[in-house]
């Protein structure tokens, strides 16, 4: 197992974060255990919840199989969901994220949490009212370190400025969706991570079991399965070039000796600013299979054919500004027009 720095700060996290979406919802109590068992004697110091996964069951599930190993995990939790009726039980002001993490670390059952995220975004609320707030929780000691996920480049972009510009706490880590089908990210919020220095989390690398293997080229739905319950299943943001690259996926995959879902999770490892990808299952058989991803990397080949069958379209400012350096360092041999 990798160990990489969380952006540019000091703190240091497995290539693999177990995410334990599942906890309460495909897997009870005891299983959430022996997966979190598991993927310690693997190496993963990093777990991901959050405080209405499975009804609020997986940060407590979480809590109990981690209760004689605190100082050994990485945990990050988040809020914004709903947690009940109230009109203050969601969002990002002040009097809800002070709620939310009381109630966190109440149900994990800990001092602190490590990495404290805003799960999506609140346009209704200012943003300097939620970073002072969590910077307030930095200062408290409940938490050691803020981010975001699924936030726009300019929504973060301005969050780094007012963090800055005000002496907050900043976010050191970006959370967002990111797969061999779905690599829109890719067009502004990884050259803004890269720049600003942020760890990079990917969620849903397998595309919500969409690149494990059990499904075959055309197929969407599988009995069983998230696509079956509507659960978690980011279809939806696939790209329209995802049937072409689990085609190339599976032979990628037959000719390493290793199963689809390895080798998906491995790709979004090894690519730049990427921190760590968070892999969940249901059981202990899934995760020890997912698990290997920590166990090899793609040789050259492989990794260009992935990246080439699975690259979006360039669009417009990029697709007009490719070249450029070559431009300007020709320049004198341009002509004036």
């Amino acid at each position: 197992m990798e160990y990489r720095n969380m952006g540019r700060s000091g703190l240091k996290v497995s290539e693999v974060c177990l995410g334990t979406m599942t906890f309460g919802h495909g897997a009870d109590e005891s299983e959430s255990k022996n997966m979190v068992d598991m993927a310690i004697d693997h190496g993963v110091n990093f777990f991901d919840t959050a405080n209405t996964y499975a009804d609020q069951l997986s940060e407590i599930y979480l809590g109990k199989a981690l209760k004689d190993k605190r100082r050994d995990a990485i945990i990050a939790t988040k809020f914004f969901n709903p947690i009940g009726p109230g009109p203050n039980d969601s969002g990002m002001s002040r009097v809800h994220i002070m709620q939310a993490i009381d109630d966190s670390l109440r149900r994990l059952d800990m001092d602190y949490v490590d990495i404290y995220y805003i799960h999506h975004v609140d346009a209704q609320t200012p943003l300097q009212e939620m970073l002072r707030a969590v910077d307030d929780l930095v200062h408290q000691g409940k938490v050691r370190y803020i981010a975001c996920s699924n936030y726009q480049a300019w929504r973060l972009m301005e969050a780094l400025w007012i963090s800055d510009h005000n002496n907050l706490a900043r976010f050191e880590c970006y959370q967002p969706q990111y797969s061999l089908v779905v690599r829109d990210i890719e067009q502004e919020l990884i050259p803004l991570c890269q720049n600003k220095g942020l760890g990079v989390v990917c969620w849903s690398p397998l595309a919500g079991g969409f690149l494990t293997g059990k499904y075959k080229p055309g197929e969407r739905t599988q009995t069983g399965s998230r696509s079956d319950e509507a659960w978690a299943y980011p279809q939806k943001y696939f790209a329209a070039n995802a049937d072409d690259t689990l085609v190339e996926l599976l032979k990628v995959a037959d000719e390493l000796g290793r199963s689809p879902a390895q080798v998906a999770a491995r790709w979004v490892i090894e690519q730049p600013a990427v921190t760590s990808a968070i892999i969940g299952a249901r059981n202990t058989q899934q995760l020890k299979d997912n698990l290997q991803a920590a166990s090899f990397q793609l040789e050259s080949n492989h990794l260009q054919r992935l990246n080439d069958i699975s690259h979006l379209p360039d669009r417009y400012p990029e697709a007009m500004q490719k070249g450029m350096v070559e431009r300007r360092n020709d320049a004198v041999q341009m002509p004036s027009a």
